[in-house]
């Protein structure tokens, strides 16, 4: 079976869809590719991965969109792919459409978080909601990260069969390991113990940087660590005063670490996770956390509330509030059986809920069966 995995930038292939395509792989299928192009491409096909540039945008633009789904109907007409497998909001809606109208056999979509879930003019959620809708009567198959947007699409009859399939990462690459947290902790010169908070994400308005940088005014004895840049497709406010009010405030307790190929390791190293989003599908980075056994402080939103029980492997705070996230930040930074315990909690569920092989092998298994063997035609686009 040939199959074209679509998303809208090279970070999100090569973070969100890599695993999958390497499974597909694996299972004997031929998997493209395709996106905006970008540096994070170079190592998908360094592993041999066909990606094609598209050109992709995270807007709402009619021209841009306009471009991007004719350089998909022009990419799908070529390839022929026996099924397409769209990603992201927009992109998403753009494969699924561009797919449908080549012919393309099966259509399949990941949802990795609606729009009309996230904070917006009234119109840009009205327009999600029809986009979903009149692309959910064209999709095959439907999956969801989390099993709360699973439930909105029943509830909204935006397909008639969403599955949730979640999100899994590697536990062979992600677990505690005391040798690399004090080789990490010696070559940045932080004391064994001395707790470090680390937050890892893109450096982006809605995944609460501020109000956390905030709290860790608040959070004396602690540093943070901040792993992670700003893409250039990335919108909304700059985050460099908020950043620069923080450094003059913590000093040497925040550490900007950047873009890092290293973060299960700087996971070893650390004492807290914390991800204070105003909204999330369903976070990669707190299944990582999870899994090196840190116990985790997030916003009570759709995807990190799934993961996190609230008091047993962490704490979910409201979002957009600096105060009480001060408040969990504190509770485990002056705790190291807490730490340990909830740390502890939080890998046992990450075992059970999010091994990457147990997701990857379900989601190709829906796939296989949407589409058999035996049924796919050459030359059918």
């Amino acid at each position: 079976m040939k199959i074209l995995e679509i998303t809208n930038v090279d970070f999100a292939l090569r973070q969100f869809l890599l695993p999958l395509m390497r499974e597909l792989r694996e299972a004997g299928h031929d998997v493209h590719g395709a996106c905006a192009e970008g540096a994070h491409l170079k190592a998908v096909r360094d592993e041999g991965f066909t990606v094609h540039a598209v050109p992709m945008a995270r807007s709402l633009s009619p021209v841009a969109q306009y471009r991007a789904f004719m350089a998909l109907v022009r990419l799908i007409r070529r390839e022929k792919p026996d099924l397409v497998h769209g990603h992201m909001p927009i992109s998403g809606v753009l494969a699924r459409f561009a797919a449908r109208l080549c012919g393309v056999r099966v259509v399949a979509y990941t949802c990795h978080g609606f729009l009309f879930n996230q904070p917006g003019s009234w119109r840009r959620r009205l327009l999600s909601v029809a986009l979903e809708w009149a692309a959910g009567r064209i999709t095959d198959l439907y999956m969801t990260v989390s099993r709360e947007e699973a439930r909105d699409a029943r509830r909204l009859h935006l397909n008639r069969n969403p599955v949730a399939v979640g999100n899994g990462r590697d536990p062979a690459r992600y677990h505690p390991d005391p040798a690399t947290r004090a080789r990490l902790r010696h070559e940045l010169g932080v004391p064994e113990d001395r707790p470090v908070v680390i937050v890892v994400s893109r450096l982006v308005r809605h995944k609460g940087h501020p109000e956390l940088l905030r709290a860790m005014e608040d959070v004396p004895d602690a540093e943070l660590w901040v792993v992670g840049e700003r893409l250039p497709s990335d919108h909304g406010a700059d985050l460099t005063e908020a950043f620069e009010r923080a450094r003059e405030r913590l000093g040497p307790r925040l550490r900007m670490l950047g873009y890092r190929e290293d973060v299960a390791e700087l996971l070893m190293a650390a004492d807290v996770f914390a991800l204070p989003s105003h909204f999330e599908g369903l976070p990669m980075s707190v299944i990582e956390a999870m899994l090196t056994g840190l116990p985790v402080v997030a916003t009570d939103v759709r995807g990190p509330r799934e993961q996190v029980l609230d008091g047993k492997t962490g704490f979910l705070v409201p979002p957009g509030l600096s105060a009480p996230l001060a408040r969990a930040l504190r509770a485990l930074t002056q705790d190291a059986v807490l730490r340990r315990e909830m740390g502890a909690a939080g890998r046992q569920v990450a075992l059970e809920e999010y091994d990457e092989r147990h997701i990857l092998t379900h989601v190709v298994g829906l796939m296989e069966k949407a589409c058999p063997h035996q049924t796919v035609s050459p030359g059918k686009v």
